[in-house]
């Protein structure tokens, strides 16, 4: 019989379900706001706020704004992981989610170049910055409420549920885009309609707030806290007890973020500047694309509490390599049927690398150091792969003006991921 958590107070009982749906609302709230982000850098922010570059230079300086993001996301996870292995999980989700709706608020109200100058790019990225702060706090929270809460044998499905808030959030940005970009003009689109998204977020941060208020503490830390063994310093913990542990989560995950970036952000400006597609047409493949990455994370998911994570996860890196090698290729033929097939095959393996990583971070760590531990692999592994993928295959694309340098880099940091999940087996220890 599965048992169900009881909150500390003893007086309110807790379904597993309820707070992984909590946790899927509150995590698709902050990655709509950070994935915004990415749209805004692919589309309109390096003519707003880079116009002395040239196009292809406005928008790598756009996307470098959006690696910043990637460079405070270790901070935000180490500062948020320290409380949320000494304080709470709970609380922490909370500040992470105010944190990131202030940032994202701002930076709808930003004036750009025209207005202010170069204060406007610098104002940019300090709220780039702060948005990195947030999420860098949030996944590791919301993924130890999730699993923590969950029963033993459903760990993997329920952890599936904060991994489901990404491309729930991919999905709502892909909308709110849609619909302003094409219910306006491209003048009014470039003049205000692109802030729409972002003053849009103050809303979805109160009813994620709402939601997370009325969920209770995990029932691992609960257990910490009355033992009082809860550790002085998380993350000097981690980092001389698993130094391992964090290695493999980071590099276990750099291959499916890279190409989640791809898939997220730097397709829509590859496609539409370099191969002259429609902006909608983009758009539309990637929305249908994220639905697919969506329904598949769960289904992956529970098949790795019955056949293993690792299993599921190298056959999911093995599918991965392929679909990374042909996806640009696909794309360069500028035919709509074959780009959506692309993104479809892409967006599946992708919910197959994706999913099951919940617990198997969750499981390379001991409880009185796991925020910290898995905070700090997930973020690890993003600065190294969505923090540079946008930058470096632009980069790729500038200097050879070909995708194929693109698609070598994609398989080889799919195939490092592969080599790391291989080596997760021996080093989950805490199941």
């Amino acid at each position: 019989m599965t048992r169900t958590p009881v909150s500390s107070t003893g007086q309110r009982k807790v379904r597993p379900l309820q707070v992984a749906l909590a946790s899927f609302v509150g995590t698709a709230v902050e990655w709509y706001d950070y994935f915004i982000y990415g749209m805004a850098a692919a589309i309109v922010f390096g003519p707003l706020f880079f116009p002395s570059f040239s196009p292809l230079a406005g928008t790598m300086a756009a996307f470098a704004t959006f690696s910043v993001g990637f460079l405070a996301r270790p901070i935000g996870g180490i500062v948020m992981g320290h409380f949320g292995d000494r304080v709470g999980r709970r609380s922490m989700l909370v500040v992470s989610l105010l944190t990131m709706g202030v940032a994202t608020t701002g930076i709808g109200l930003l004036p750009t170049y025209e207005t202010i100058g170069a204060l406007a790019p610098v104002l940019l990225v300090a709220l780039r910055f702060l948005q990195g702060i947030g999420v860098g706090g949030e996944w590791g929270g919301a993924v130890l409420m999730a699993v923590e809460h969950a029963p033993r044998h459903k760990k993997g499905f329920y952890g599936s549920f904060p991994q489901m808030g990404v491309p729930g959030g991919l999905i709502l940005a892909n909308l709110v885009f849609l619909a302003v970009s094409t219910s306006l003009s491209d003048a009014a689109f470039l003049a205000w309609g692109w802030r729409v998204p972002f003053l849009a977020s103050a809303v979805m941060v109160i009813i994620g707030l709402v939601i997370r208020f009325r969920i209770t503490e995990s029932p691992d830390f609960e257990r910490l806290r009355q033992d009082e063994s809860q550790e002085r310093l998380p993350i000097v913990t981690v980092l001389t007890k698993s130094p391992k542990q964090v290695l493999l989560a980071a590099g276990a995950f750099v291959g499916n973020n890279t190409l989640g970036y791809i898939f997220m952000a730097y397709l829509l400006s590859y496609a539409t500047t370099a191969l002259g597609l429609a902006r909608g047409l983009i758009l539309t493949c990637t929305l249908i694309g994220a639905l697919t990455w969506l329904l598949v994370i769960p289904w992956a998911s529970a098949l790795s509490d019955r056949h293993g994570r690792e299993r599921v996860l190298l056959i999911g890196y093995l599918g991965q390599i392929v679909c990374a090698t042909v996806l640009f290729p696909l794309v360069d033929t500028r035919n709509p049927a074959l780009i959506l097939a692309a993104l479809i095959a892409l967006a599946a393996c992708m919910g197959i690398t994706y999913g099951p990583l919940a617990a198997l971070f969750a499981e390379l760590f001991p409880a009185n150091v796991r925020y910290s531990g898995a905070s700090l692999g997930y973020q690890l592994g993003s600065i190294l792969g969505g923090g540079l993928a946008p930058t470096v295959a632009a980069g790729l694309y500038a200097t050879w003006q070909s995708s194929v340098p693109i698609s070598i880099y994609l398989g080889g940091v799919s195939a490092l991921s592969l080599v790391c999940v291989a080596l997760c087996t021996k080093a989950t220890r805490y199941r």
